[in-house]
């Protein structure tokens, strides 16, 4: 686990997340107590649980950012679910156990794709072998000679593929042959059958099928015919997955769910609220009882073994605009301590948000249509404006935090996108008059804004 004080947890967050210090903060410390964690010794590490957190903010402030880039920076398995999608055992929808499986197959994801880039280099080396034989096929005798074979012909004739081979070696690695066409063997998965159930909360049966039938059609080898340098790369690929060694890779995954996954359950407060004896209700409540052991501690069965959620960090969110925190069964709200409340954003978040982060929309932009030869230039009183704009459009119509900015900036772009690559002119200033221009119409008519921002 990496070793990041929470200041400078916060420091990464900044880069792309606009205000929102107290959630920040928290989730800070709540990645600091993780490594803490596993510093402690031995027979004290595994009574020390994790302090989960409950965001509560309107939507588009940056409640689920926060968490992605945490687990970015942790490179712990991340996944994000909504709580509206899962129902009580009984009914029609997804189990919740379903959470921990896909956090599984993340993290199995993950360890693959390490594994790959662990063994490149091996796999580059035998994957061109491989290569230089299609081209210059080894000398063997043949078995089926009737006299003895000439021992210092085929030696010698050795020496000359030795040597003729490292002159082609030399030729691929400059590039050389790149035009020149070989035929490989590549493996296929032969009488592939893709399952497909409609019905809800069976997406682990298709999943279980679906690995059935993998094994009865074992992987068969196919000849392509292709170009050097995309045979080499199917060479590589093909080798570097050999290469994994899943036993490794699905111990390595399942400790890393346990000791530091990470689940986001979005929309938390759709399944809060009051039994009143309807189903919906009680399917709503059953909900947070069937999260509840998942949350506080159990153990799951997956395809890979079985995974402990002790020590799972589960962030909750929710606007709460209808519901409290306090409408939640006490259980489940005792296994969420931490409560943080985000911000509504003003227009002064807006211009931080189009000009601050490493990935801001106007840097976006700017290099999308650098891509046509299109130099984008912005004056101050354009990032204003559109800031503005996007505020009075939250604050006329539903507030959906920075997301109206995408659909401002889109509005902004839509003209100068369309005719990028036609266009004489490849200098592009964006300005107050311009962004005015193209919006004016659509804020002047209350309805046709309401469609198109």
């Amino acid at each position: 686990m990496k070793n990041f004080t929470p200041r400078e947890i916060v420091s990464e967050l900044d880069k792309y997340i606009i205000g929102q210090a107290e959630a920040k903060r928290a989730v800070a410390i709540a990645l600091r107590n993780r490594w803490r964690r596993q510093q402690v010794r031995e027979e004290l590490r595994d009574e020390i649980s994790p302090k989960n957190i409950i965001m509560i903010g309107p939507t588009g402030v940056g409640k689920t950012e926060i968490s992605r880039r945490l687990a970015k920076l942790a490179e712990a398995p991340f996944i994000k679910v909504e709580a509206s999608k899962f129902t009580e055992v009984g009914y029609v929808g997804r189990d919740v156990e379903s959470i921990i499986r896909d956090l599984t197959e993340l993290a199995i994801k993950m360890g693959k794709d390490e594994e790959r880039v662990r063994n490149r280099v091996k796999a580059r080396e035998s994957a061109e072998e491989r290569l230089l034989d299609q081209l210059l096929p080894p000398v063997t005798s043949s078995p089926l000679q009737s006299t003895p074979p000439d021992e210092k012909r085929i030696e010698g004739e050795r020496d000359l593929q030795s040597s003729t081979r490292q002159k082609l070696r030399k030729l691929f690695r400059e590039g050389k042959l790149d035009d020149r066409s070989v035929e490989v063997e590549v493996s296929e998965q032969k009488g592939s059958v893709d399952v497909m159930f409609a019905a809800p909360g069976m997406e682990d049966m298709d999943s279980n099928i679906k690995d059935m039938f993998s094994n009865i059609f074992p992987k068969k080898s196919k000849k392509r015919s292709v170009k050097v340098p995309e045979a080499y790369e199917l060479l590589v690929n093909e080798e570097a997955q050999r290469l994994i060694d899943m036993d490794t890779v699905v111990k390595s995954a399942i400790e890393r769910v346990e000791q530091s996954g990470i689940v986001f359950i979005d929309e938390i407060d759709k399944i809060a609220g009051k039994q009143s004896g309807q189903s919906a209700e009680v399917s709503r409540e059953g909900v947070q009882r069937d999260l509840l052991p998942i949350v506080e501690g159990s153990t799951i069965k997956t395809k890979y073994g079985m995974v402990k959620t002790d020590h799972i960090l589960f962030i909750a969110s929710g606007a709460f605009h209808v519901a409290k925190p306090s409408d939640l069964i006490p259980e489940f709200q005792g296994r969420f301590p931490i409560r943080v409340e985000l911000s509504s954003l003003c227009k002064e978040d807006f211009v931080r948000i189009l000009t601050e982060p490493e990935n801001a929309l106007l840097k976006q932009y700017k290099e999308l249509l650098e891509t046509e030869g299109i130099e984008v230039k912005y004056s101050d009183d354009a990032v204003e404006e559109i800031a503005s704009i996007a505020t009075m459009v939250n604050d006329r119509m539903e507030n959906i935090g920075a997301r109206r900015l995408h659909t401002v900036m889109e509005r902004v772009f839509d003209e100068i996108s369309f005719e990028a690559p036609d266009r004489a002119d490849k200098e592009v200033v964006i300005d107050r008059e311009y962004v005015t221009s193209r919006l004016n119409e659509i804020l002047e008519d209350e309805d046709l804004s309401r469609y198109i921002l």
